[in-house]
């Protein structure tokens, strides 16, 4: 299952060379993976937070291909690529909306950590699992 956000390019997101700045490319890749797990799954990051768990980022990798430009409208899609017992691997798809060529492709693991240890969990949380198994088959 898919989830697509719709982003346009601001003059903040650009640098001195008036394409996207590469870090604004993670904090669209983070707000797409937290309007995944809230809309799709139907876990609230807030709540898992209060009760005891966080999916910290472990792994990233960004293929750039073309550099976004000022004003450009852009769709970022999330998915889940990969559900391992510890971790869960989300790939992201960044492409222009008029023209359809990608800008970025990303690979995102996280893992399930416990806020009162800082530890990673072994296995992620049956809840966490539960959600997106059951997204998953549908």
């Amino acid at each position: 299952m898919k989830h697509v956000d719709e982003i346009r390019v601001y003059y903040a997101d650009t640098d001195a060379y008036g394409v996207v700045w590469h870090g604004a490319y993670l904090r669209w890749l983070e707000a797409g993976r937290i309007e995944f797990t809230d809309k799709v799954m139907g876990l609230d990051l807030k709540q898992m937070q209060e009760d005891g768990c966080l999916l910290p980022v472990v792994e990233l990798n960004i293929k750039y291909k073309v550099s976004a430009k000022l004003d450009e409208n852009l769709l970022l899609e999330t998915e889940i690529e990969e559900l391992r017992p510890s971790a869960i691997v989300f790939k992201q798809t960044l492409k222009n909306k008029e023209t359809g060529i990608v800008n970025i492709v990303a690979t995102v693991t996280c893992v399930a950590v416990d806020t009162k240890t800082n530890k990673m969990f072994r296995r992620l949380p049956a809840y966490i699992t539960e959600a997106y198994t059951a997204k998953a088959a549908v």
